[in-house]
């Protein structure tokens, strides 16, 4: 976090958190009250002090103020930064991925990539690029076909005989389902107030 906003922190410590104002869409915006944020200044700024707590609930620390963060999927959308033979990858916060420990395709189509960072989305727009990095146990490139079949049985929640090829890395591509996401990475889609906040909002 940047060192103002700790500062904040610490100078005014019980200043209210903030719900339902800023989300993170799908291909990574930041939307204010649903409207995106198109302020560079104010979106680096954002993902600079992007953070979760011990509850799985995602927020922009604004100096002393939590501001939750509402995810229409999950807390990362990863990005292809270079799509050469090494392709790259970054996440919505700029942050580069050096590590991919595991890769789902659930029943819509969409990838979910795990790195370093935590568990998040593939932007659509960069899917068709994701699909050719797709291999086979040989580390053969998919053909049509056989990316189809793949992609099918994936989509039922069937294991198909399918890797993602990153850099140096080969990770198997299994099949899960968008509505067990939040639970499985131990996240909040849809933050809250927790019970212990509420408890000591009422006895003041």
């Amino acid at each position: 976090m940047d060192d103002r906003v700790l500062r904040g922190m610490a100078k005014w410590p019980d200043v209210p958190a903030v719900y339902g104002w800023l989300a993170l869409d799908r291909r990574g915006n930041w939307l204010l009250q649903g409207e995106p944020i198109s302020n560079t200044t104010v979106t680096t700024y954002i993902a600079r002090n992007y953070e979760r707590d011990s509850e799985g609930r995602w927020f922009f620390q604004n100096g002393p103020q939590r501001v939750f963060v509402e995810l229409q999927y999950t807390p990362f959308v990863y990005r292809v930064a270079t799509p050469q033979s090494s392709m790259a990858m970054e996440a919505h916060t700029g942050q580069r991925v050096t590590a991919v420990s595991g890769a789902w395709i659930d029943e819509q189509g969409a990838m979910l990539l795990e790195t370093e960072h935590g568990i998040g989305v593939v932007d659509d727009r960069d899917l068709d690029t994701m699909l050719g990095a797709l291999i086979d146990a040989n580390g053969t490139a998919l053909a049509e076909r056989a990316l189809d079949d793949s992609l099918a049985l994936v989509q039922k929640g069937e294991e198909a005989p399918m890797w993602l090829k990153i850099g140096e890395s080969d990770v198997k591509v299994r099949p899960i389902r968008s509505s067990e996401v939040a639970d499985r990475f131990g996240f909040q889609a849809n933050p809250a107030p927790s019970a212990s906040h509420e408890a000591a909002a009422a006895g003041r």
